[in-house]
């Protein structure tokens, strides 16, 4: 297996191999990839965490020996911008909330991607207890707050919908896909929103039935989600109310827990 990495703060994803391309998604800093194909200048990967599919520009990214796949070996990013130093680099990199450092040594602070050294300047993420889980999730979302909507976007720079819902979930620890088609897959289905807590997903969908919209649920009836930005709006059964502009803008589907 041929496997690469992000040694950019970000790389865009593309549904087919053009800058033209619809970006589909994003490669953060330190995420592990397995290279499928190579065509001229692009190269299709398969994302080792979610196991998303894209195109990448073959320049932005390192390839790296099955043996330096970190596996569990790794901590993330905890802040909004975070500071990393390369040896014998020119400068320093900002990379985002939720990039990936791989062979992290916490006493010194240091990580390798490949055979390069790193230094990480700011903190990395803490560790989170199963007891706190639902208040971390709501901690993470919060570092989103505000943040543009961005079609394929991961980051506190841009992120969409779906995008939000797994960074929140993957810096508490859980593991869930990409979009929010596959997302909604998961957990447990409930019937009312009285019956959600406090990081469940709630789910959204157009007249076909088709899932297109995913968010966060906070408390008292409240969602957090990207839509234009991250924000907060009401949620009752009927499904998502702006409270900017005073009408529903989603229709609610369903709400799933999976913790």
């Amino acid at each position: 297996m041929r496997v690469g990495i992000s040694e950019l703060s970000i790389i865009p994803m593309r549904q087919e191999p053009s800058e033209r391309s619809e970006m589909v998604s994003q490669v953060l800093f330190g995420e592990e990839f397995e290279i499928i194909d190579i065509k001229e200048n692009w190269s299709y990967i398969r994302m080792l965490h979610d196991s998303y599919y894209g195109w990448i520009d073959n320049k932005m990214y390192s390839e790296i020996s099955e043996e330096r796949l970190s596996g569990n070996n790794f901590l993330y990013t905890g802040d909004v911008m975070n500071l990393v130093i390369r040896k014998d680099d020119w400068g320093d990199k900002i990379i985002p909330l939720g990039s990936r450092l791989p062979f992290f040594n916490i006493e010194t602070k240091q990580f390798s991607v490949g055979e390069t050294s790193y230094e990480l300047k700011t903190d990395p993420k803490e560790q989170i207890s199963n007891k706190n889980l639902r208040e971390n999730i709501l901690k993470y979302a919060f570092m989103y707050y505000n943040s543009p909507y961005l079609w394929g976007g991961r980051t506190p720079y841009g992120i969409d919908c779906s995008g939000l819902s797994q960074m929140v979930y993957k810096l508490v620890g859980i593991d869930i896909p990409r979009d929010a088609s596959q997302q909604v897959k998961l957990g447990t289905s409930l019937s009312f929103v009285a019956e959600a807590q406090k990081g469940d997903l709630a789910f959204f969908g157009d007249e076909e039935g088709r899932i297109t919209h995913v968010g966060i649920i906070w408390d008292n009836n409240r969602i957090i989600h990207a839509s234009g930005k991250v924000r907060v709006d009401n949620i009752d059964q009927e499904g998502i109310f702006n409270i900017d502009i005073h009408r529903y803008t989603h229709k609610l589907r369903v709400i799933k827990t999976i913790i």
